[in-house]
């Protein structure tokens, strides 16, 4: 008599499933920017470049007073996921400053830099992130305080 044998062709694994939720990933503003007491020439403008430690460069037709008045980088905290670097995501395009009681007259902050630069890395979970940028003035700009109708945006995402 033989016996019959039955070949199986089939095996089982067991696989477990894992999720990590990060720290959500956010950014408040601590300081608003300021670039402070400038004087402009009536026959040409310029610039006033912000640096991101709040240090400012005056080009052309403007110069920067000795009385500085209030001059500030803007600054954020970025705080997430200990270790994580992010992304940093700057105005590409002008953002207008004017003062009102002037006819609506206006500069325009461009050149947008910060610090870190394009990409910060959050160590114990949290990192200060600061804004300076470039201010265009025209030639003989209207005297008085310009100010912005709603801030400029900045944006960080995880990489």
């Amino acid at each position: 008599m033989s016996a019959a044998f039955t070949a199986s062709s089939q095996a089982v694994a067991n696989a477990s499933v894992t999720a990590t939720i990060l720290t959500a990933i956010s950014i408040t503003k601590i300081v608003d920017m300021n670039f402070g007491n400038i004087s402009v020439q009536a026959q040409s403008g310029g610039t006033v470049i912000l640096s991101t430690a709040g240090i400012r460069f005056a080009t052309g037709g403007v110069t920067l007073p000795a009385t500085n008045g209030t001059v500030t980088a803007a600054s954020f905290t970025v705080m997430g996921q200990d270790l994580l670097t992010y992304s940093i995501t700057l105005p590409v395009t002008p953002f207008y400053i004017s003062i009102a009681s002037k006819n609506k007259a206006n500069m325009t902050v461009t050149a947008f830099l910060s610090n870190p630069s394009n990409t910060g890395i959050l160590s114990g979970g949290t990192q200060t992130l600061t804004v300076g940028a470039t201010l265009n003035i025209a030639a003989a700009q209207p005297d008085g305080i310009y100010t912005s109708t709603s801030g400029f945006v900045v944006t960080v995402n995880y990489n």
